[in-house]
């Protein structure tokens, strides 16, 4: 049973509290009938259950046979079956041959048997004067700002990197499902991103209200009816099966965002549901930049075209003409409102003009004039819990298997990076960023001690160390100990066989990187064509010489360098690693 996703046995629970049977919930998902069984036992589904009356079994059994358009005799039967019980029941309730006190008396036995059950993710007892106090009390002036906000049916926030957004969202939608019952939807570009959330509100949970939660789908037992939280990646085959409010993190950053948001759209259909969408931005020729700056309303309503508000009106909030509240938060908003996370000198250091406005100003990369297409990026964005032949938990993650190095050296004002790459298993295969490192102040002895760990880790068969500059001491320090490393000499032709393998390899869908490293396109969104002063094409950041450059990408192509470029790479490369 281990080939079925989590999104599928999750689909079969939520559906199994909802009253289906195990022979509906197989035929809607396609699964063998003992395979739901087993599900059902394994996971305990039955003590989510326990909870609810027999009355309130039958009517949640008799509410979902009724909203099925095409019935069966078996179903109609059960209809009658269960109208008739729940008539006799209820009158039964109220006619019975007990007498008042001793009625009285058994309810009064009852209730004080049912307070003292313990309900699995139990949050009945909480109050909104407990999130006040716990909570509310240490938010940032702009995220009480987003909390009087939250109740328009659709949000759209553009905010700076690193200022504790999704810790805020996990916050106010655990409130809102434990207090009002409402269930909520996590989605995200990979599994483990959407596992962030589901971390913050067990924390929150246990933390601030000694609540343990448990589950996927969380099921939580609230006052106002069970409300189920569903945490789920952009490829959940299953999504669709879901109603509730939904929240999309990095939507920016999510590849094929507009098959994903029409799913989205589907879960959040009925108007009492709501929709918030909160990310950083990435490139104006994603996806979802029309949906932001309102072309995507304008291209709909030609005839009755109308000006959206601009970026000042959108720092304060505010309710567009589509009808969605859309608000900017820049570092310096951040840090207006009372957010004291950040080291700015430090962090204008660390990174160059461009990076800095994209990561933390809140301004778009216009990529039409850069070397590589954001789109392309974004088809390396992969979602790393699948690459099973990897473990991260092991003192050799890959074992004995060949893997190539790439270095790229701190300047003044930058930071140094290394990335480990593992090349394909077939012909034409996927290359794969499985390690990242980013050294910021180091001296270059104690990054090459680093490396030297790294030689214990990995296999290295390939290291490309840039020995331009402050690079020479770290790469003679390496030799000691790996005397095969690669030097790199810089030069209009050496950068342009490197941007051009990494054209190659890109546009082919060869390299993979984890959904969740969005600084490595930024890296590459950043570099430019320039001329030099002889009047030769060359390849630049867009950061001059004292500021650094693109380090991860540079890294990225010192690795790759080891491929010669016009590889054959016809092969396929759909399945050469899972």
């Amino acid at each position: 049973m281990s080939h079925y996703p989590p999104e599928i046995q999750d689909a079969a629970k939520r559906l199994y509290l909802r009253r289906h049977k195990p022979k509906e919930i197989a035929e809607l998902l396609n699964t063998p009938l003992r395979t739901v069984y087993d599900w059902r036992t394994k996971g305990d589904w039955d003590d989510l259950l326990s909870h609810e009356t027999v009355e309130g079994a039958m009517s949640r059994r008799l509410a979902l046979l009724a909203e099925k358009e095409v019935k069966t005799e078996m179903d109609l039967a059960e209809l009658k079956s269960l109208t008739d019980s729940l008539v006799r029941l209820r009158a039964g309730r109220n006619q019975g041959g007990q007498s008042k006190g001793d009625r009285k008396s058994r309810g009064g036995e009852s209730r004080k048997k049912s307070n003292t059950r313990k309900y699995k993710n139990d949050v009945t007892g909480l109050k909104l004067s407990d999130f006040k106090e716990k909570l509310h009390k240490n938010y940032f002036e702009y995220q009480l700002a987003l909390r009087e906000a939250r109740y328009h049916r659709m949000r759209m926030l553009l905010k700076s990197r690193q200022i504790g957004a999704t810790w805020y969202f996990a916050q106010e939608a655990f409130e809102d499902a434990a207090l009002e019952g409402r269930n909520k939807i996590f989605l995200s570009a990979t599994r483990a991103q959407a596992e962030v959330f589901r971390r913050y509100i067990i924390s929150i949970a246990r933390q601030q209200f000694d609540i343990d939660l448990t589950g996927n789908p969380m099921v939580l037992h609230t006052a106002k009816g069970p409300a189920e939280l569903h945490f789920l990646s952009n490829n959940s085959k299953s999504a669709q099966s879901y109603t509730g409010d939904v929240y999309i993190d990095e939507f920016f950053w999510i590849n094929k965002f507009n098959e994903l948001y029409k799913v989205a759209s589907g879960m959040a259909t009925h108007k009492k549901w709501r929709k918030t969408l909160f990310s950083t931005p990435s490139a104006v020729t994603h996806d979802a930049y029309d949906l932001w700056t309102g072309d995507r309303y304008n291209q709909r309503f030609k005839k009755k075209r109308v000006e959206f508000p601009g970026f000042k009106e959108m720092q304060s909030g505010i309710l567009c003409p589509d009808n969605t509240f859309r608000k900017i938060i820049t570092l310096e908003d951040a840090e207006a409102g009372g957010c004291d996370l950040f080291d700015l000198a430090s962090l204008i250091l660390e990174y160059s003009p461009a990076e800095f406005d994209n990561l933390f100003k809140c301004l778009f990369v216009d990529d039409t004039f850069g070397v590589f297409r954001f789109a392309d990026l974004e088809d390396c964005a992969a979602d790393i819990s699948q690459w099973r032949d990897i473990d991260y938990t092991a003192q050799r993650p890959v074992g004995n298997y060949p893997v190539w190095g790439g270095y790229d050296p701190s300047r003044s004002r930058d930071d140094a990076s290394f990335v480990v790459l593992l090349p394909p298993l077939t012909k034409g295969g996927r290359f794969r960023v499985i390690e990242r490192l980013k050294w910021v102040d180091k001296s270059f002895t104690w990054q090459a001690a680093e490396i030297k760990k790294l030689c214990q880790k990995y296999n290295f068969v390939y290291m490309g160390i840039d020995v331009t500059g402050p690079g020479l001491g770290v790469f003679d320090t390496i030799k000691t100990f790996y005397p095969q490393a690669t030097p790199i000499h810089y030069s209009v032709g050496s950068k342009t066989g490197m941007v051009l393998k990494a054209q190659e390899v890109i546009g082919a869908n060869r390299l993979l990187w984890s959904a969740e490293e969005t600084t490595i396109a930024h890296a590459f969104l950043t570099i430019r064509k320039i001329m030099t002063p002889g009047g030769q094409i060359s390849y630049a950041a867009n950061r001059t010489s004292t500021t650094g450059h693109a380090d991860v990408a540079w890294a990225i192509m010192h690795a790759l360098a080891n491929e010669p470029i016009a590889h054959d790479h016809t092969a396929s490369s759909t399945a050469e690693f899972l």
